[in-house]
């Protein structure tokens, strides 16, 4: 049975047609008794209803040769066999060969006579030699049996009719089981065609093709299979690209800092440069910074997919972590020309993270003094039906419509330029997203091109 194990199609093949060989099968012996059975019973009820009607023209006392030879005629033109005999044990003189009539008819059988009931007899005759169906009816006058009406039919002739039966039902069952095979051919290869081809698109994905599309026009389970792989194949391809672009930013943003770094360090060693060496360090330690947030965006990313990290929560004044997170924004503030407005309720008590709620506030402000030019950023904290919002408007440059749903995506950037003004990773928001879902919040962003950016964070208030 290896051979069946090897492909789903040869599976679906054994299966078909076992089923088709078992209902045929079922079927056959099932109409087959059932046929006999009502042709039976129906010959037999003919038996008697044909010797009830011949014997009801039997008026009491001795029998009539004029009855007898009625009834004699009336055989000579059936198909059964009938006989007629005053006596029981006359109807071997009925009979082209000496018979017993105690072996036709036993005392029990007389018995059931005497009671006016017809008797049935169906099987082998040994008197006969043959298989018959036989009914004996009584001819009585008031309590005295004064005569019988045998009829038999041989059984061969009611085996023709069911041998008949049998060649027709064999014809329609291979009429059948030929018409099942060309509709089982047709629903295997529908069937085993869509999963033969996301067998052959799974092999393109192993080898690196993503681009690879199921085709499919149907909407049952396997063709719900299908626009799931094509999906999981979207799906990946996407992140391969963003992968791939991640690497890209990742390379470049570590690249262009360690070579400022070794640049500048070179130039100091080698004593190119002998004045203001404090600017080249400044510089070399604004790199070193670069990176180490590079460095510091990537391990928080880690962390907060791993299952075993756990937030330290405790009840925290949130309008007090904001403040405390602006401190050190006044200086790229001052320098940037960006103004900053915020009105916090100092009411408003959560219980959450301190250290990574106030990364949230610098990554959302990172974000928002990159992109603002000589504007105005608002920061607003309140009470709503949901708990609080935090709200951070800015006037910046704004972010394209194509891109709002697409921006809290890891390593996802707007500019793809990579310039060394506007070189954000493309962790913040991602990190800033999980942070809050870690503590129950959501995550809105809206924006238009070139009117600015809204943020905002739905937490649950801690109840005092």
């Amino acid at each position: 049975m290896k051979w069946i194990k090897s492909s789903i199609a040869k599976k679906l093949w054994f299966t078909i047609t076992a089923a088709i060989i078992i209902t045929i099968l079922y079927s056959y012996f099932l109409s087959y008794f059932f046929y006999e059975k009502m042709y039976v019973n129906n010959v037999e009820t003919s038996l008697i209803e044909e010797g009830q009607r011949l014997a009801s023209d039997y008026e009491g006392g001795p029998l009539t040769e004029e009855l007898k030879e009625k009834i004699e005629w009336y055989g000579s033109k059936s198909e059964l066999e009938i006989f007629i005999v005053s006596n029981p044990r006359e109807l071997s003189a009925c009979l082209p060969f000496e018979i017993d009539y105690e072996a036709l008819i036993s005392g029990k059988e007389r018995e059931e006579l005497l009671k006016g009931n017809p008797v049935q007899k169906i099987g082998y005759e040994e008197r006969f030699d043959r298989d018959i169906m036989a009914v004996v009816i009584p001819l009585l006058d008031q309590a005295r049996l004064e005569g019988i009406i045998y009829l038999y039919l041989p059984l061969a002739k009611i085996s023709e009719v069911t041998t008949d039966f049998a060649y027709l039902w064999l014809i329609a069952a291979l009429l059948f089981l030929v018409i099942a095979i060309f509709f089982g051919t047709v629903l295997v290869k529908r069937l085993t065609k869509p999963l033969l081809e996301m067998k052959r698109a799974a092999e393109h994905v192993s080898n690196g093709d993503y681009s690879i599309q199921v085709l499919n026009h149907s909407t049952d389970e396997i063709g719900q299979l299908a626009n799931a792989f094509n999906h999981m194949a979207a799906s990946i391809q996407r992140e391969d690209e963003r992968r791939k672009e991640f690497l890209a930013n990742i390379s470049h943003e570590l690249r262009t800092p360690i070579s400022y770094v070794k640049g500048y360090s070179e130039a100091l060693i080698s004593g190119i440069v002998k004045e203001d060496c404090e600017r080249y360090l400044q510089l070399i330690h604004r790199e070193a910074g670069r990176m180490e947030r590079l460095v510091g965006d990537l391990l928080d990313l880690s962390q907060l997919d791993s299952e075993e990290f756990r937030l330290e929560k405790m009840p925290i004044s949130l309008s007090q972590v904001i403040e405390d997170s602006l401190q050190k924004f006044w200086p790229v503030l001052k320098e940037k020309n960006v103004k900053l407005h915020y009105m916090l309720d100092p009411d408003i008590i959560i219980y959450g993270d301190e250290g990574r709620f106030e990364q949230v506030i610098q990554n959302i402000m990172d974000n928002s003094i990159r992109y603002t030019e000589k504007g105005k950023i608002t920061l607003t904290l309140a009470k709503v039906k949901e708990g609080c919002l935090i709200e951070i408007i800015d006037t910046g440059s704004g972010i394209p419509r194509e891109d709002i749903p697409k921006i809290k995506q890891r390593f996802y950037r707007v500019n793809k330029a990579r310039t060394r003004k506007d070189g954000g990773t493309g962790l913040g928001l991602a990190i800033v997203e999980k942070i809050v879902s870690l503590h129950g919040g959501k995550l809105l962003i809206t924006s238009k091109l070139g009117e600015g950016t809204t943020v905002r964070i739905t937490l649950p208030m801690l109840e005092i």
